[in-house]
């Protein structure tokens, strides 16, 4: 199986739909998927929750899927510097869910173990 894609489109294609979540990693503006948060705005999906440490600024990182109207509620930790963030929130067309960083960080931990099926294992008793 060729896990190698030429570019974000090629990765992405026939994984996205409406309504789906998305987490994106990076801490502020280092680190950020920018070539796929691209390709998630050229490919026009729209009403996601999106879970990342904060939501970029204005044009950058997630602050370009703000910008397009494709993110209807945020779970991060930080708003940050992006007043597209804040005036969609207080206009009432986004939804977020505030969490502590170190709350973030272990919802998402726990959510991956639990998506995980355990291996069986043996129950004797003696």
């Amino acid at each position: 199986m060729k896990k190698l894609r030429s570019n974000a489109q090629e990765a992405l294609a026939g994984l996205l739909r409406d309504g789906m979540t998305i987490m994106a990693g990076g801490f502020g503006l280092c680190g950020i998927p920018e070539s796929l948060i691209e390709a998630v705005r050229d490919s026009g999906v729209k009403d996601l929750t999106v879970i990342s440490n904060n939501a970029g600024i204005d044009n950058v990182g997630l602050g370009v899927l703000l910008e397009t109207r494709q993110i209807r509620k945020m779970i991060s930790s930080y708003v940050g510097e992006n007043k597209t963030f804040a005036k969609q929130y207080l206009a009432g067309e986004l939804e977020i869910e505030f969490n502590p960083q170190g709350t973030l960080a272990e919802r998402i931990r726990a959510g991956a173990r639990a998506s995980r099926p355990s291996s069986p294992k043996p129950a004797s008793a003696r």
